[in-house]
């Protein structure tokens, strides 16, 4: 049975479809959506397929799928197709945050302790999808898509909801000073450890949606650490390398019903 990470106040918008996949031991690859780790095509494209399903009801939904390359590149969605979902081959390239005004459109991004961040300005009807890992969070990724947001579609940044979704948490994720250094403007997003540091990457991109002016009560963390929580959702860290992806996604629906 599969079932669903979600956020409370993304919920409360009927206009708003959203969700963050989990683990599922009954299907291949424990449920894994990530076609660029090296398993069988046609069984990710399977689950890929009954997650689609599951999403859909009586809504058409174009999928959009990035190759994440852990940038500060963001690309704006314009047109319905579907993208990279089928295929690595016309995925977005070299792009780690989406943005679309267009209903209908899935924005999806795939992660295994990165940080996912779910953007939604109700009053302009944008929507967008980050991938932060730590190169990304150190290049502002989540600020950047705000101001994209600013300048493209005229959001004011206090009309944005924003859901941090689980993602390796300070308890879990250690570093050398070689990463730390990046951060040392934000001195509570780290915890000194012997010669190495406990990094709170949720924490530092939550720093950055404040600074880029989102309100504090508009912001939902999940506080769901992927490493120690491995058995419902994968990470890198913990299992060793593994090549699981689960999926953080985001769209408007054409309807309101």
């Amino acid at each position: 049975m599969l079932d669903f990470f979600t956020f409370t106040h993304f919920k409360k918008s009927p206009s708003l479809l959203h969700a963050v996949t989990t683990k599922s031991n009954d299907l291949p690859y424990t449920f894994s959506l990530a076609l660029h780790t090296g398993e069988d095509a046609d069984n990710i494209i399977a689950n890929r397929k009954r997650l689609s399903s599951l999403l859909q009801s009586n809504e058409l939904l174009h999928y959009i799928v990035a190759d994440q390359t852990h940038s500060d590149n963001i690309k704006i969605i314009t047109q319905k197709e579907t993208k990279g979902w089928k295929s690595l081959s016309d995925a977005i390239e070299d792009c780690d945050a989406l943005i679309t005004d267009l209903k209908g459109v899935m924005l999806n991004i795939l992660t295994a302790d990165c940080v996912p961040i779910l953007l939604y300005d109700e009053k302009k009807e944008v929507v967008a999808a980050v991938h932060a890992g730590w190169k990304g969070t150190k290049a502002q990724i989540a600020s950047k898509t705000v101001q994209k947001m600013v300048e493209t579609y005229g959001s004011d940044p206090k009309d944005i909801i924003a859901g941090v979704a689980p993602s390796i948490g300070r308890c879990c994720y250690e570093v050398g000073e070689e990463v730390a250094a990046h951060f040392s403007n934000m001195p509570e997003g780290f915890t000194p450890k012997g010669e190495k540091y406990m990094l709170d990457l949720p924490l530092i991109n939550k720093q950055q949606l404040l600074d880029a002016g989102l309100q504090e009560k508009n912001i939902e963390m999940s506080h769901v650490c992927t490493a120690c929580h491995v058995e419902r959702f994968f990470s890198y860290r913990k299992e060793k390398g593994c090549s699981g992806r689960f999926m953080s996604m985001i769209s408007m629906k054409n309807s309101k019903r």
